[in-house]
């Protein structure tokens, strides 16, 4: 069961990264631009996939903090998408 939480939040994780990184804000476009320098045209996304990774890794341990942690940080994500979001001008 953990395991599915944290697939479904990584669903989720994915959407909002995906439309940040299209919105073409400012912020976004700016912070992609050193990103992508960093760690690749994909880095962010390879990134976010190894957060998922771990996390089921964790939750497969049977760690109940690893999703209440994943969890937590996919609120997060959805907090600045939704402040990206309405604040576009």
């Amino acid at each position: 069961m953990y395991i599915f939480i944290i697939f479904l939040c990584g669903i989720g994780n994915f959407a909002m990264h995906k439309a940040m990184l299209e919105s073409n804000h400012p912020i976004i476009t700016e912070a992609r631009g050193n990103f992508r320098r960093m760690l690749g045209p994909y880095g962010s996304y390879i990134l976010e996939f190894f957060m998922l990774v771990a996390a089921m890794i964790f939750a497969n341990m049977g760690m109940l903090t690893a999703v209440i942690f994943y969890f937590v940080y996919t609120l997060a994500n959805c907090a600045a998408a939704w402040v990206l979001f309405s604040n576009k001008h």
